[in-house]
């Protein structure tokens, strides 16, 4: 592979931002939002402004800002501004608990907090939990096609910033004003500060782990993290080009979403397209067609309920999906069946889907499927640059003994992209990152061929009269009838014993009928596939499976209400 060679002095604000105006590419129409466009040269000038507000006020090299924003162009100034000062970007959920937001201000003590006015009315009786926190900055929670540069009044509960103050920036640390974010950039627009000079190895973004166990972790990377894995994953394996238009179904705070849908198009010159509307079979299917989308960032969830909506239209005469215009869909965050690959490329003709799996410990995807070597029902192949290795599950280090193709272990991975360790978690970051490696977590095999096939997580994994029950494979042996559209695999308890429980939504046409004989069918036809003890012994019908705010099946969730008994055979 041709090494990633960056200069000492580096930037992803210039890698992904300002280097296109110096490329001549500043015209070029950056995001779309509805019917409104920003250039490269709108973004960067509105990022520009914000860095030097940010500096203005105080903000040094380093210190965290929060952005917990919906997917609107303001999202993109926000960022950029914030690597263009020199400081450590820190991402999350609009519509997430209050206690998770004020756990994760308070953890990376951040000093600025850049959000909605509705989440800002929610923090503020708590904000003085945070002494970190300097200043809130404001942006509207615009809908689609709205203003999304509007002023914001500041919410009840939080002191208005007066910009025109001569003791604003002296004021920061007792009053933690308010300020709407076009008022910081226009205020910004009347300095000339130099922008911040940043280093390949200096701090740039912590991206945070699920939280599938405990609280949410930071893994802390630095700016040439995301050129290596923009330059070996984007651009060489997958091929983003500069006329792709891209879409996303997860949003942009989730790492996997701000690469595929702002940086990664961004860094070739291509055209992002954003909705703020939560994320629905229709709302995607809206987007992919008013922008004419040619990559689209998916996640299995949704490439089902998609395959749903087609069956639904067209059972009421009505035309079909028009995905068209779609290069090819990405897919991540949770595996992908075999049978569901195969139903919606089967249904929706020459786009593509490309599985892959990457994690916040690496920034992105590391191993997937690709242009011309699709294998159904696995991950792909290791995307150059990277290495992997399958060791056993009590391997202390990355030079245990590699296990043969096809044995299932923990998966290992080797790359550049690797994150310095988690903040303020050196017990966690020393049982996952060893140098250049990283151990996942994550249970997988590889084969002859090097193609890598999930097999769940270890902390998934139960015992079924002694012998271990991966929710994965039942999974997929329950995908494969055709009348089910999704389904979850957790463990229940039979008179103190352990059996496979599963929850099935069931496609449009298949939802009418008897349930119980359809139950009975879904069971034998998982006991004629896998070994006997691995089917489940209930089967429950639901409308809809729970999601974390990463998109994925949310079986913390379900676990919890398996406990409480509210996951009942009927």
């Amino acid at each position: 592979m041709k090494s990633i060679e960056l200069p000492e002095e580096f930037s992803l604000a210039d890698y992904f931002l300002f280097d296109r105006e110096r490329e001549g590419r500043g015209d070029k129409v950056a995001l779309r939002f509805g019917d409104r466009a920003w250039t490269y040269s709108d973004v960067a000038e509105r990022s520009r402004a914000l860095a030097r507000f940010l500096i203005a006020i105080g903000v040094a090299p380093e210190q965290r800002v929060y952005v917990v924003l919906p997917d609107t162009p303001a999202f993109a100034w926000s960022i950029f501004g914030i690597l263009g000062a020199g400081g450590v970007l820190a991402m999350g959920n609009p519509i997430a608990p209050v206690d998770d937001l004020l756990y994760v201000l308070g953890y990376v003590r951040a000093v600025v907090l850049i959000t909605t006015p509705e989440v800002a009315r929610a923090l503020a009786p708590r904000l003085g939990e945070v002494p970190s926190l300097r200043v809130v900055l404001l942006a509207p929670d615009a809908p689609t096609g709205s203003d999304p540069e509007a002023p914001c009044a500041i919410p009840d509960g939080l002191d208005v910033g007066d910009l025109d103050s001569p003791t604003f920036a002296g004021s920061l640390h007792v009053h933690r004003p308010a300020v709407s974010l076009d008022a910081a950039i226009a205020r910004g627009r009347e300095f000339a500060t130099p922008l911040r000079k940043t280093r390949g190895d200096d701090p740039a973004i912590w991206l945070f782990t699920s939280g599938s166990t405990g609280r949410a972790k930071a893994a802390m990377h630095t700016h040439r993290d995301f050129a290596f894995n923009t330059e070996v994953y984007a651009k060489r394996t997958v091929g983003y080009r500069e006329d792709d238009i891209t879409v996303s179904v997860p949003r942009l705070f989730f790492g996997y979403a701000t690469g595929t849908n702002l940086w990664f198009p961004f860094a070739v010159g291509a055209t992002v397209g954003l909705f703020s509307e939560r994320p629905t079979a229709e709302s995607i299917t809206a987007a992919i067609t008013k922008y004419r989308a040619t990559i689209v960032t998916n996640v299995p969830t949704m490439l089902g309920k998609l395959l749903d909506l087609d069956d639904e239209k067209r059972a009421r005469g009505e035309p079909g999906l028009d995905l068209s215009s779609v290069r090819f869909h990405l897919s991540a965050g949770e595996a992908l069946p075999e049978a569901l690959m195969r139903r919606f490329t089967e249904r929706f003709g020459a786009a593509e889907v490309y599985d892959g799996i990457g994690s916040a410990e690496m920034f992105h995807i590391y191993c997937s499927n690709r242009p011309g070597d699709v294998m159904p029902g696995s991950l792909g192949r290791v995307v150059e640059g990277y290495t992997l290795k399958i060791l056993a599950e009590d391997a202390e280090g990355p030079g245990a003994p590699e296990l043969a193709p096809g044995e299932i272990g923990v998966l290992w991975v080797k790359g550049d992209s690797v994150a310095q360790g988690y903040f303020c978690d050196r017990e966690k970051s020393w049982k996952t990152f060893h140098g250049h490696w990283c151990r996942t977590g994550d249970l997988f095999h590889i084969d002859e061929r090097g193609y890598l096939y999930f097999s769940g997580r270890a902390d998934d994994l139960f015992k079924v009269g002694g012998i271990f029950v991966a929710p994965r494979e039942v999974e997929d042996c329950l995908l494969a009838h055709p009348a089910v559209s999704m389904v979850a695999v957790i463990p229940g308890e039979d008179q103190g014993l352990t059996k496979p429980k599963a929850l099935v939504v069931l496609r449009p046409d298949a939802r009418g009928g008897d349930k119980r004989a359809l139950a009975d069918e879904l069971k034998a036809h998982v006991q004629a596939r896998l070994s006997k003890h691995k089917y489940p012994r209930w089967i429950l019908f639901v409308e809809d499976l729970p999601k974390n705010d990463r998109g994925k099946v949310d079986k913390k969730t379900l676990l919890e209400r398996e406990k409480r008994g509210e996951l009942r055979d009927e």
